[in-house]
């Protein structure tokens, strides 16, 4: 193990090592708060969860606008400046709102921390597509799942074990974890973005914004994203509507529901990145599209299956299949985008996640409400088999691209 560990850490530059460290730490901080903080409102304010859920979604809205004016700055300023910042507003923004005084106090708070707060999400992912050849990209994403997700399972544990204790502590906690990523990264994080002719001046802040319409005029990476939305949308509901349709209509208490992220965490640290190697010659459309067939199989067992070891196993196929299909997306965002453009092609990749985040529960809802439960997860595997169907056809259309067929570790072809 120590001898393949030490084959890996070769094959990467020091600076994504630093990156990989810095993301386990950060994502060790937002881990501790996440899975808690609509516990956290409704306690400390005495609301219901609506009014936590109006919260959570103008987050994700703001955060998303956030993503976009982030982007732009990545490219003309520079992916380093950004990071620290978004680590040091970070801190800040949780002390805000471990501090908040009442309820009406978060709503303009959560739109200013939504803003910023997504604003270095672009850097991240252009830094990464600066440091890695093409034909790495996809072990890289993969080894960040690896450790987002042993994040997870020490982050969630740990959180449980501050909360029963105090909330603030918790705000407190993601805060100084945050400061000290953004100290590490000041001293050794160098800047990453491509540098231009310096004898032509490049261009304005303003320019730089409006050429996001270069990336809308990109039809093949639009359609690229759509083809993800489909089966994004339904992917989400596990973190969401699952749980209440395994304590409603599956008599699965939350305890259950909890075993069950924390086993597919688990199976994620385990499989992530043997599972990208082994998969790392075969063409990035075809993998794409099987992921997403395991999404299908798995939400639509959800639609009949019986008692917490079933749920247990489709969870288990609906995680296999994320971990063909989230590496592999990653590296075909990056791929699609030029090099001075890696930040707002990122930013708007970002759209893949957030426009399901932000109408997704409200649509499942009103399927659970209003019909049969069943009906929604049935719905939703009809949704991630058009989303593969969709990849399959990207496959046949421009998988044989060279910027594709370096994805899947190519190194002689060169992006067109």
């Amino acid at each position: 193990m120590l001898n393949r560990f030490r084959t890996v850490y070769g094959e990467f530059p020091r600076l994504f090592w630093y990156v990989v460290l810095a993301r386990f730490v950060d994502a060790l901080g937002g881990t501790l708060l996440f899975p808690f903080f609509a516990l956290y409102i409704t306690q400390r304010f005495d609301v219901g969860m609506a009014q936590a859920g109006v919260l959570l979604g103008m987050s994700s809205l703001f955060g998303l606008a956030g993503s976009t004016v982030g982007g732009a700055l990545a490219d003309r300023f520079g992916r380093r400046r950004l990071i620290l910042f978004g680590l040091v507003f970070s801190a800040l923004s949780s002390l805000s709102f471990g501090l908040a005084g009442s309820i009406s106090v978060l709503y303009p708070l959560i739109i200013i921390v939504g803003l910023l707060s997504s604003v270095a999400h672009p850097a991240h992912q252009a830094m990464l597509a600066d440091i890695l050849p093409t034909e790495k990209r996809q072990e890289g994403f993969a080894i960040l799942r690896v450790v987002f997700n042993a994040a997870w399972i020490f982050g969630t544990a740990l959180g449980g074990l501050i909360a029963t204790r105090s909330f603030l502590a918790l705000f407190v906690t993601d805060s100084v974890l945050s400061c000290a990523v953004a100290v590490f990264l000041f001293r050794v994080l160098p800047e990453t973005r491509p540098q231009s002719d310096t004898s032509v001046e490049g261009p304005s802040l303003w320019q730089t914004a409006v050429d996001y319409r270069l990336v809308l005029r990109d039809l093949t990476f639009m359609g690229f994203l759509a083809a993800g939305m489909l089966a994004l949308i339904v992917y989400q509901q596990q973190y969401s509507t699952l749980a209440v349709y395994m304590r409603d209509h599956r008599q699965i208490d939350s305890q259950g529901y909890g075993t069950i992220l924390s086993v597919t965490g688990a199976e994620v640290v385990l499989l992530q990145f043997w599972i990208s190697r082994k998969i790392r010659a075969a063409p990035p459309f075809l993998m794409l599209s099987l992921g997403i067939a395991l999404f299908a199989l798995g939400f639509l067992m959800f639609g009949f299956v019986e008692g917490f070891w079933m749920f247990m196993l489709a969870a288990l196929i609906i995680c296999l299949g994320e971990m063909f299909y989230f590496p592999i997306s990653e590296s075909i965002a990056a791929a699609f985008a030029p090099p001075d453009m890696r930040g707002r092609y990122m930013a708007v990749a970002h759209l893949g996640w957030a426009l399901p985040a932000t109408v997704g529960p409200g649509a499942a809802g009103y399927l659970l409400d209003n019909y049969e439960p069943s009906l929604m997860w049935y719905v939703g595997a009809a949704l991630c088999l058009l989303s593969a169907a969709c990849y399959l056809l990207m496959h046949f259309r421009i998988g044989t691209r060279p910027r594709f067929a370096a994805v899947h570790g190519n190194p002689d072809q060169t992006a067109a």
